[in-house]
């Protein structure tokens, strides 16, 4: 990546998009303070972003982001409520009403119990929604969330996606290779050879 300077405004959908090893990913692990940049520096809610200490910086990235991946990174001996549970307990904040009211908001109230080799790759994800809301996120980052679904699927998942972010009045950065579903946001932004351009 090369030079690249961006912001994102508070509540909005940006779809970054660009071929497979443009640095997409990079990009996003980047801004959500998973990999540290060789330099420069990211800014988030006016703090600033590897400054301070990495308990510190786990305690902003599991309180103010939500994280949906591609690979939905469910624990398979956990049902749908203990995953979606998660990042609360990791909080040490144990949260079983709003990981149930979490799940029924992506229309799984009645799979609570299910184990994720129970559900199909759709409810995974919509798992890994409710998991990515539970904690009431100032910024969601989702890496190639529909690119493990059949289009139908894919296209039913980041609508639900959006409308849950736009309700809650939440930013959303979805990394995509689909330039379809990158036209559902707000802001288109490409990336080439670790260049960034908009539009």
């Amino acid at each position: 990546m090369r030079g690249i300077s961006m912001e994102l405004q508070r509540s909005e959908a940006v779809f970054l998009v660009g071929a497979s090893g443009a640095g997409k990913t990079t990009l996003l692990y980047t801004l959500a303070g998973l990999e540290r940049p060789e330099e420069g520096t990211v800014d988030f809610e006016g703090r600033r972003l590897y400054t301070g200490s990495s308990q510190a910086q786990a305690h902003i990235r599991n309180i103010q982001m939500g994280f949906v991946f591609q690979s939905y990174f469910l624990l398979p001996e956990l049902t749908a409520l203990e995953n979606v549970m998660l990042p609360g307990m990791i909080g040490g904040r144990v949260k079983t009403d709003a990981a149930a009211d979490s799940l029924r908001a992506v229309g799984l109230g009645e799979r609570l119990q299910h184990l994720p080799a129970e559900l199909s790759g759709g409810e995974q994800q919509r798992v890994a929604i409710a998991r990515a809301l539970v904690n009431d996120p100032a910024i969601v980052f989702a890496d190639e969330p529909t690119g493990n679904l059949d289009s139908k699927t894919g296209e039913a998942i980041m609508d639900l996606l959006l409308s849950l972010a736009r309700e809650r009045k939440k930013t959303l950065l979805v990394v995509t290779h689909d330039p379809h579903l990158a036209t559902l946001g707000d802001r288109q932004l490409h990336m080439a050879d670790g260049l960034l351009t908009e539009g």
